[in-house]
């Protein structure tokens, strides 16, 4: 079992970071390994629209997002961290979203996933819906935790004095190792759900 978690911060060791470091300590406990994927200084443009990754299985700019790719199709979950800029994401981590989830073609049902948000002070409540709005597209199961995935604070060193947030990122890593865990019992047990070809209507006159 392992959960690939992306730090989409441009601080490699900052709030985000901190987070996920206390998400990584419940998964590990519970006996399921985790990797932090930085990408926060990397060059990711956004998606052009062109379609090449239907004919290739991976997006034609090879950067981090097709090396991610090939992370997140051999786990079992993903934890997106972000963040707040503008009352949303940082530009890296949604280009990296976007360009992840649409030019990536394996299967994603029924893996989990959560996302994790850092601001000084707002903005994270909106952020935070943003960003499960990956994994429900994708037929993910979102996990929560005793309150939303956020912590609060400048520096790293500020998100240490937020006890109630490390204590959301505990309990989140906790209850994504049981979901995991219960996924593929469930999967051994009774295989996924029969998936439907897809159908795309689109509201013209």
């Amino acid at each position: 079992m392992k959960v690939l978690m992306i730090n989409g911060s441009p601080h490699q060791h900052g709030c985000v970071d901190r987070a996920l470091q206390e998400v990584g300590t419940a998964l590990k406990q519970d006996g399921v390994d985790s990797e932090i994927f930085w990408i926060g200084n990397k060059d990711i443009r956004g998606c052009i629209a062109c379609n090449q990754c239907q004919r290739l299985g991976h997006c034609v700019f090879d950067d981090a997002v097709n090396e991610a790719a090939k992370k997140f199709e051999a786990a079992d979950g993903l934890i997106i961290g972000t963040p707040v800029y503008y009352a949303s994401a940082n530009g890296t981590a949604v280009s990296f979203m976007d360009r992840l989830f649409y030019s990536s073609h394996f299967d994603k049902r029924f893996k989990v996933g959560a996302s994790v948000v850092s601001a000084r002070r707002a903005g994270t409540t909106a952020t935070f819906d943003q960003m499960n709005k990956y994994f429900t597209i994708a037929e993910m199961p979102v996990v929560s935790s005793s309150y939303w995935n956020m912590v609060h604070g400048f520096t790293a060193e500020d998100v240490e004095k937020d006890l109630e947030g490390l204590q959301v990122m505990r309990v989140l890593g906790h209850n994504m190792a049981f979901m995991v865990k219960a996924i593929a019992d469930a999967k051994q047990k009774y295989g996924l759900p029969a998936e439907e070809k897809h159908v795309f209507t689109n509201f013209i006159d």
